[in-house]
């Protein structure tokens, strides 16, 4: 069923906003030339002669802007806007030539109203000297803009005269609307049948007669060569034409309307395809495509940062709402730039205007065993033949879109989990063989920890970091507000060296840690665990701490990060929001951030005041501030100390895993613990001490 957009060319997209649909967003000045990027050895004149060289001196001296212009060649006179007193006039464009020499460019043969090539000060014009800078002056001589279209420069900049002077956007949009495009016919440019000589280099690159004369292909003599013309058509009318010389130098003929190449070979059809240059539009034809249009400015050096310019301004790809009624009857388009990297920054600035939604791309084939690609359709059909072409034209891959994916973009990474080559599939040991059973640390999971006060939650953490240190190697953030370094120190080292930090009366009768010991673990702390503190009395945003943790993740490899606890954080919402949503949102973030960066995360989050409470452990659901903790999390595990000397021993540590979503890494049950007091330990207690 063919698709069927608005008026407007293209449907709206809610996923994305396409130009053609309802533009927004403001565009640099970029004169209205028929400029192509001169990297890729494209480039323009405002006249129907080619552009001179440094090796060929002006053949006549009626001259205008460095180029010479034929006689047969229609150049519409400059629209004046306005007639100021000729005095003033003059005073005006005295001042602007003055500021503009200052900046390093040539007035010497500019005239107002004119675009004016020149020579660019920044670049000088690359290795071919080429003049690449457009200079556009208004016509009342207040005010001018200029921009360099070589690729690698791109410089460009504005002046006025004075400060009342007319601003150049204004100058410039009427002059656009008031011009007039040419109108011209095969008479007037001269064009001939091709002889044998040029039929003899397009047969090199497999191009028949037969499609270079259904394509009006021509040529045309300057001074002593003959070059290539490539005619652009509407309905069978010569609109514009396009020239290429032996040295693959391109130029069109001016203020003609700018429309894709083959244009009428669309009329109708629901698939298209899209290629970057004229010499591809043919070789699609001779793979069977006829159904194939061109650009005709090349492709630009990247993809432009900024939001896509209302239609007005869009000069670069004018060409699109040129041809916006072909477009528009377009099912499914397929982009078949070059490979290199302006050919894939020309097919996103076409997708973009184009929606996404609709485009497919081609991918070209490799070149032998290598890495590299071949460049384009005509390089396809040289070394490989007609058929390769079609097949990558037939095996095009739907056009990427921002957050819309296939199971098929994934299947390496499904591959290595099924392989179990990722690591880490099943997660990481705890360290406790009676834990492992019902909980597991998998990358990228947020855990959530709670239980009353004084349960050893904090304690529990410590322990758990240090067995997975020794297990895998793991680097840590702590986050950890209730601690104060120093005792967060002493906690850590304890269970590193296993004997007390001091010889105090927690430590009983065991030997105190000696120096060599006490060094040696303040290396083990330095390299495994990296320190979230606010220096000042403030609080932290979850926001600030997620970005210190990537930061963190990004310089230490750390992965894990422990955030102790939630009522320690700055907890500020807009006063439409309520405490639920701003949990489910705070959530979500942490849960992204795990995701993103592989990282486990440990929240710690007291329950709320429990009254009636009998001692046994509390609930997830007893959490202070939201349901969303236990809906929102992967795992939920709920540390409780045993009060009761009757029910066990006093240092029991009950660990009760209450929630794990990922069924492969554990499931819910619960898993007992000894304290050890004096170096902060936890040991696993077998079923038969259970019992």
């Amino acid at each position: 069923m063919r698709l069927r957009y608005p008026h407007t060319l293209l449907a709206t997209m809610s996923m994305t906003t396409h130009p053609f649909i309802r533009p927004t967003g403001t565009h640099p000045f970029s004169p209205q030339l028929h400029h192509f990027n001169p990297c890729r050895s494209i480039f323009t004149v405002l006249c129907s002669r080619p552009p001179l060289s440094k090796n060929h001196p002006l053949p006549s001296p009626l001259t205008s802007n460095g180029y010479s212009r034929s006689s047969h060649a229609t150049v519409p006179r400059p629209v004046h806007l306005e007639n100021p007193d000729e005095n003033e006039k003059e005073r005006r464009f005295n001042s602007l030539k003055y500021k503009l020499e200052a900046v390093g460019l040539d007035t010497g043969i500019c005239v107002p109203g004119q675009y004016n090539h020149l020579l660019c000060p920044m670049c000088e014009g690359g290795e071919s000297g080429e003049r690449s800078l457009s200079l556009f002056i208004a016509h009342d001589g207040g005010s001018a803009a200029w921009v360099c279209f070589r690729g690698k420069c791109g410089w460009r900049g504005s002046t006025q005269a004075f400060a009342d002077s007319h601003s150049l956007s204004t100058a410039t949009s009427q002059v656009a609307q008031i011009k007039k495009k040419r109108e011209i016919t095969e008479e007037e440019l001269q064009l001939e049948p091709l002889c044998s000589e040029v039929l003899a280099y397009f047969s090199e690159r497999l191009i028949s007669q037969e499609t270079l004369e259904r394509n009006a292909v021509k040529q045309r003599k300057y001074d002593d060569q003959i070059v290539i013309a490539f005619t652009y058509r509407r309905n069978g009318a010569l609109v514009s034409c396009k020239y290429r010389d032996i040295n693959k130098n391109f130029w069109q003929e001016a203020n003609t309307e700018k429309i894709l190449y083959g244009l009428d070979d669309i009329e109708g059809q629901n698939d298209i395809i899209i290629v970057e240059g004229e010499m591809d539009k043919l070789a699609m034809e001779e793979a069977g495509f006829r159904n194939c249009v061109s650009v005709p400015d090349g492709a630009p050096p990247s993809v432009s940062s900024k939001d896509l310019p209302p239609r007005e301004k869009d000069t670069k790809y004018q060409y699109l709402w040129n041809c916006k009624d072909q477009l528009m009857q377009a099912s499914r388009i397929i982009l078949a730039t070059d490979g290199d990297q302006p050919g894939q920054a020309l097919a996103e600035e076409l997708a973009r205007r184009l929606g996404k939604e609709r485009c497919w791309r081609v991918r070209w084939p490799k070149r032998g065993k290598g890495d590299e690609s071949f460049k384009d359709a005509n390089e396809v059909l040289m070394y490989l033949g007609a058929d390769t072409l079609r097949e990558a034209v037939e095996n095009a891959e739907l056009y990427p879109i921002r957050g819309l994916f296939n199971f098929r973009d994934y299947f390496d990474e499904i591959d290595a989990y099924y392989h179990r080559t990722l690591g880490y599939e099943f997660g990481v040991s705890t360290g406790w063989n009676n834990l492992n059973e019902f909980y597991n640390v998998v990358p990228g999971e947020l855990t959530l920890v709670t239980g009353v006060p004084n349960s050893g939650k904090s304690e529990w953490i410590d322990a758990l970091l240090c067995n997975i240190n020794e297990i895998a190697g793991w680097k840590f953030a702590l986050c950890s507000m209730e601690n104060k370094v120093r005792e967060h120190a002493r906690k850590l080292l304890e269970k590193y060296v296993k004997k007390p930090f001091f010889e105090a009366r927690y430590g009983e009768h065991t030997e105190r840690m000696c120096l060599e010991e006490y060094e040696h673990g303040k290396l083990w702390l330095s390299d495994t665990f990296f320190l979230i503190r606010c220096e000042d009395d403030s609080l932290p945003s979850i926001k600030w701490v997620l970005d210190l943790a990537k930061a963190a993740v990004l310089r230490h490899g750390v992965r894990g990060l422990v955030i102790d606890p939630y009522n320690e954080l700055d907890h500020q919402r807009p006063s439409n929001q309520t405490e639920t949503e701003y949990v489910s949102q705070m959530l979500t973030l942490i849960k992204r951030f795990a995701q993103f960066h592989g990282c486990h995360v440990w929240f710690v989050a007291h329950p709320r005041q429990l009254h009636n409470w009998t001692g046994g452990p509390p609930n997830l659901y007893d959490i202070s501030g939201s349901a969303h903790f236990i809906n929102k999390c992967d795992n939920g595990i709920v540390i409780h100390r045993n009060r009761d000397p009757e029910a066990g021993p006093i240092d029991q540590v009950q660990v009760c895993v209450r929630k794990v979503r990922n069924k492969v890494a554990g499931t819910v049950g619960d898993a007992l613990l000894l304290y050890n007091r004096v170096t902060g330990e936890f040991t696993p207690v077998d079923k038969k001490s259970k019992k």
